[in-house]
């Protein structure tokens, strides 16, 4: 028994070494382990009580039996002298064994089980990043709320659906965030679920005291006055509703009088629903000017590449000039895109490799970070939904061999590169547009490492992903996908130094299923004779 609480308590401060729960599936998974721990602790809390409940059933099953038969005649019953013992048995010592039994405490060892993995428990920041997650995977792949709710995602295969509470929960959150866009999408959602005969705690009446605000705050005042009228309908009483009702009677009036034409209020009614997430995105300040193009190639649309650009795409097997590692097993190397030359390198890290790498980072796992471009200080992002670990070549043989096969098929050193970093990615896990090489603009950009700036990138993709989770280039319309054990290569830099802008990447949210990559950030120092420098800029 003692091993088990110190295996139990070694597991849960594991557990309370990690926090933002939901920037990893991979660290979440072992939520699902003290969920069913607190459900096997319930389910024998329930045992026990029925074990209780049925001693108790028992005896009064007896008495009621022993009473009705004993009532009919007392004098007679209490004649017979071992009767009148028993009696006297009964009520001096008996009913105080029931009356302990009815007050025995059953709950003390769920309640302590559960009191103890409470502190372990994702917070209030898990619960709201992972429905921000739901909201930014309903924009990205314009999902309706219908939809998400009744969990008709592709790939899916563990299908689930949202109650009435959850909508409401989802809508609540958008509310907090002044994001009345979201906050009507599932409020409508609610209250769709509640008039089709969802039974739930939450009243009509709420969802739409909800639902009204954020229609009004969009601009609508028709449908917000419409709305206001149903509320009274159920609840005639209701103060808000009947200050509403004379105040939204009021504005359109007004509104109407100001409106020279009823076509230029239709088209500009229009318009409004038209622009409802464009006018949110200007209300929150939204500093991703390239958003729309970056959804569109999340979502497989927009993709540039012509046919004739395609006919110069190639797939090869690749020794690197008879590198004597890969002569006898050349890599299959395929052309993704040709400016910037994207090439992936399929079959390229095994399946040991792989379990071995995410064994090795999963204790280390942190919330990924970004570098601040003006203080230069690591921190969080909420344009960075993941955690990463790095692993040094030193730490395992399997390290120091991918460093070496990097190193075979690109060519350049490796000892001036960084660690190899490992990232799992979280509920809608995405990273937005960035760029991997310091820009001109971050002149202390890696100073600290001594090596010059970021010349390469080497991304390995270790999971395949179910749906969304692609590697998009935005400015130039590029798309590539997750593919287990392949491996996709860019260079940052020109041979000149320069930066290639064009390498401006992001990570798309990850719709369905679980991605883990790894990559490696290869610097300029000790490329000098294996990547000469160029005398054009732009070469």
């Amino acid at each position: 028994m003692g091993l088990c609480w110190f295996l139990l308590s070694f597991l849960f401060h594991s557990l309370y070494a990690h926090n933002d729960f939901f920037t990893s599936i991979g660290q979440m998974t072992d939520l699902l382990y003290t969920e069913k721990d607190l459900v096997t602790s319930l389910k024998e809390y329930i045992r026990q009580e029925e074990n209780r409940l049925e001693q108790v059933k028992e005896w009064a099953d007896k008495l009621d039996s022993l009473t009705n038969t004993a009532t009919q005649d007392p004098e007679g019953f209490l004649g017979h002298p071992v009767n009148a013992f028993k009696l006297m048995k009964r009520l001096n010592s008996e009913w105080g064994d029931l009356e302990s039994l009815v007050l025995k405490d059953t709950t003390n060892g769920f309640i302590s089980n559960l009191t103890m993995q409470r502190q372990y428990f994702p917070t209030e920041e898990d619960q709201t990043g992972a429905a921000k997650a739901l909201l930014r995977l309903q924009d990205t792949y314009q999902l309706s709320a219908n939809t998400i709710s009744n969990g008709d995602l592709p790939g899916v295969v563990h299908k689930s659906r949202m109650t009435v509470a959850d909508c409401f929960e989802l809508g609540k959150i958008a509310y907090s965030e002044a994001d009345y866009y979201h906050t009507e999408l599932w409020m409508a959602q609610a209250l769709t679920q509640l008039d089709e005969g969802e039974e739930s705690t939450i009243d009509k009446v709420t969802v739409m005291d909800y639902l009204n605000y954020a229609i009004y705050q969009q601009g609508e005042l028709e449908r917000a006055l419409e709305l206001t009228k149903r509320m009274l309908k159920l609840d005639p009483n209701h103060q808000r509703a009947n200050g509403n009702l004379k105040y939204f009677e009021f504005q359109l009036e007004k509104q109407r009088k100001a409106e020279a034409e009823k076509e230029q209020e239709d088209k500009k009614s229009e318009k409004k629903v038209l622009n409802k997430r464009d006018a949110q995105r200007k209300r929150s300040k939204d500093p991703l000017p390239e958003r729309k193009k970056y959804e569109m190639l999340c979502r497989g649309e927009g993709v540039k590449l012509t046919p004739r650009r395609q006919s110069r795409l190639f797939c090869r097997y690749f020794d690197n000039n008879r590198n004597p590692r890969l002569l006898l097993a050349p890599v299959k190397m395929e052309d993704e895109w040709d400016r910037p030359h994207i090439v992936r390198y399929h079959d390229i890290i095994s399946d040991s490799e792989i379990k071995t790498v995410k064994e090795l980072a999963k204790p280390r796992l942190r919330r990924a970070t970004i570098s601040n471009p003006i203080t230069g200080v690591l921190e969080t992002a909420p344009y960075r939904i993941s955690k990463s670990a790095w692993l040094s070549a030193y730490e395992h043989p399997t390290i120091e061999k991918i460093n070496q096969r990097i190193e075979d098929v690109t060519d350049l050193e490796m000892d001036t590169a960084e660690e190899l970093q490992v990232a799992n990615y979280g509920v809608g896990g995405q990273y937005e547009p960035h760029f991997d090489f310091g820009r001109k603009d971050e002149p202390d950009a890696f100073k600290e490492l001594g090596t010059g700036n970021r010349i390469a990138t080497w991304l390995f993709y270790m999971s395949d992903v179910s749906a969304g989770g692609a590697t998009v280039f935005p400015d130039v319309g590029a798309a590539v996908w997750p593919k287990k054990g392949t491996a996709v290569f860019w260079y940052n830099l020109f041979a000149s130094g320069e930066g290639d802008y064009s390498t401006r990447h992001a990570a798309c949210p990850v719709l369905v299923g679980n991605k883990w990559v790894s990559n490696k950030w290869i610097h300029e120092r000790g490329q000098e004779f294996r990547r000469p420098c160029a005398v054009s800029e732009m070469e």
